[in-house]
């Protein structure tokens, strides 16, 4: 674990056996990670599925903890978390009971064979975006630019905010 806490954004998306629930209980583990506190989060969004089309909308959301962990030690953690739910992966874009991505650690670039941050194509998705901005409106993607402006272009992909 690093000594100096750094902050990460986590998406969250979930479209098997109920997915609001699934997110919520996903947001309670979140606060139960070693040396991890969630500061915020955002509304729930319903998304239509992209790339592969033939399964349910998605609900998706988007934390902000503040983390001792490691990047490659919260990926572990997430995976974790995943697997407690029921995540089966099967194939690319396949339904899920549980998807916790990584979308920002810090100012961070960095790729390998397991992990990207920032999270590739977060820039060009509204169901990380919207509710990117709600919690993180002066976020900037590194090598991508301010929020604001890539939701912009995201203005076509449809989204609806979950009312509590």
């Amino acid at each position: 674990m690093s000594k100096t806490p750094s902050q990460a954004f986590i998406a969250l998306g979930s479209n098997l056996e109920n997915p609001i629930s699934q997110i919520q209980q996903a947001f309670d583990e979140l606060k139960q990670l070693p040396g991890t506190r969630l500061i915020s989060h955002s509304s729930l969004y319903k998304s239509a599925p992209v790339g592969r089309l033939d399964q349910p909308d998605f609900i998706n959301a988007v934390a902000l903890i503040e983390t001792h962990l490691a990047p490659h030690e919260l990926l572990n953690a997430l995976l974790a978390i995943e697997h407690r739910h029921g995540r089966v992966r099967e194939s690319l874009n396949a339904p899920r009971t549980l998807d916790l991505d990584i979308l920002l650690y810090d100012a961070l670039q960095y790729h390998d064979a397991g992990l990207t941050l920032p999270h590739p194509r977060m820039w060009q998705r509204a169901f990380v975006l919207r509710p990117l901005i709600e919690i993180a409106p002066d976020c900037h993607i590194p090598g991508h630019g301010h929020i604001a402006s890539l939701l912009t272009a995201c203005n076509e992909q449809k989204l609806e905010q979950i009312k509590a």
